[in-house]
Parts: structure tokens; C-alpha cells; sequence
């Protein structure tokens, strides 16, 4: 089953019960929001990553990645001069099977994917969890600002999105994580870079200044 949705391609990935504020301030973006604005709830759009082009400008988003997140719009705050602050919340994933791009912004249909546990789950699930807390570790020795101790949930599914969410990645490994067949593949591929990340903690004396786990995953 296939649906219609309006696309917001960005620089980055969203992944299912990450908050994501977004300021908008390009006329194709702000006509979005208030379209949006005119229909029932729940009020949703596609967020998918740009391959090639900028987000901006008129050459912005010539190749879109295949996999993306739903945004679902929780808040909405009126700029002047037309902008918008907006609060949304990843919810489900979708494959993109076409773009529409003969409106202002960018329509897509979009196929929702399955969320499975996979096979085995519990090992990658605990493995997932000792390298997790390492990196926490070796991140806050390193000097970056950790926020307090998580609790990680029980269902794989949601460890899974949690943690490929929280892990300072580039956009390339983001894409692969929330690509990935079910949970336990993502546990697995996400094992596997937390694995680099935490030899990589081990021999750098810092880290570069930012945020991590600063409340900015939903558990819903």
C-alpha cells in the first residue's frame, strides 16, 4: 500500500521517535507548513536525505535517499515575515518509490516499511548495550558533554533507533542504520561502528564540542 506525502529533503537523518525542530524560512517550506496547517491531524510529511544537491537554493535535493522517516508535526510557532519554528517527532519509515516535483515543494509516494525484530535480536541487543555504554564512557573522558545516564528500553526495535540516534555518525552511516532490514541487522551494523567509534574514543585526547542524548529521542 502505497500513500502520498509531501517531502522535506534535509542533511541529515531522521529516524523513527527522534524530535527533530526544523526553522523554516523557504517559501516552498513555509507553503508546506501551511498547507499542512488546513488539514485534520495528524499532520505529517516525509523527511528524506539528500545523496546530491543542497538543501537550499534552486539546485537543492537532485537525488533523494530510497529509505526515509515520517515527521509528525507536534508544534508549530508563526515567525514574522512568514517563518516558521516547528517541533515534529519521527514516526514511521517509508521506502520513496516516486517524486512528484511539479508543485512549490516536493511530493512523494512513499511505501511504509515494516518494523521487525528480526532473527536473534537478544544478542545484538545486548552486545548493542555494553559497546553503547562504552562509548558514553569514553566520550565523557574524552571531554564531550554526555547527558545523565539513559535508560535503554527492552524492545529491540526502539534500542535500535535509540542508539543509531544517539551515536555520532556521518550521514552515510545514519542512512545504512535506518535502512536496514529489522532490528537486529541494525543492532548488528550498529555494533559494528560503535565498535569503531569506541577504538577510535580510545586513542583521541578529545572529542569535538556538542551534545549527545540531550532529550531529543521520543520513546514513542
Amino acid at each position: 500500500m502505497t500513500e502520498r506525502l509531501p517531502l522535506f529533503p534535509l542533511g541529515t537523518v531522521l529516524f523513527p521517535g527522534l524530535v527533530l525542530p526544523l526553522h523554516l524560512f523557504e517559501d516552498r517550506y513555509r507553503r508546506l507548513v501551511a498547507d499542512l496547517l488546513e488539514r485534520p491531524e495528524p499532520r505529517r510529511f516525509g523527511v528524506v536525505g539528500i545523496e546530491l544537491g543542497h538543501e537550499v537554493g534552486n539546485e537543492a535535493a537532485r537525488r533523494l535517499a530510497e529509505v526515509g522517516c515520517v515527521a509528525e508535526l507536534r508544534e508549530v510557532a508563526p515567525r514574522p515575515g512568514g517563518r516558521y519554528d516547528i517541533v515534529t517527532v519521527g514516526s514511521r519509515r517509508f521506502r520513496l518509490k516516486e517524486v512528484d516535483r511539479g508543485r512549490p515543494y516536493l511530493r512523494g509516494e512513499v511505501e511504509f516499511l515494516p518494523e521487525e525484530a528480526g532473527a536473534d535480536p537478544e544478542r545484538a541487543a545486548h552486545r548493542a548495550r555494553r559497546l553503547f555504554h562504552l562509548y558514553r564512557h569514553r566520550l565523557a573522558a574524552a571531554g564531550a558533554e554526555v547527558a545523565e545516564p539513559v535508560d535503554l528500553p527492552g524492545d529491540p526495535v526502539r534500542l535500535s533507533y535509540l542508539i543509531a540516534a544517539a551515536v555520532v555518525l556521518d550521514q552515510h552511516d545514519k542512512q545504512r542504520l535506518l535502512a536496514a532490514e529489522d532490528a537486529t541487522v541494525r543492532l548488528r551494523t550498529g555494533n559494528d561502528l560503535l565498535a569503531r567509534e569506541n577504538r577510535l574514543l580510545e586513542v583521541l585526547p578529545t572529542v569535538p564540542a556538542g551534545q549527545f542524548l540531550d532529550g531529543a529521542f521520543h520513546p514513542n
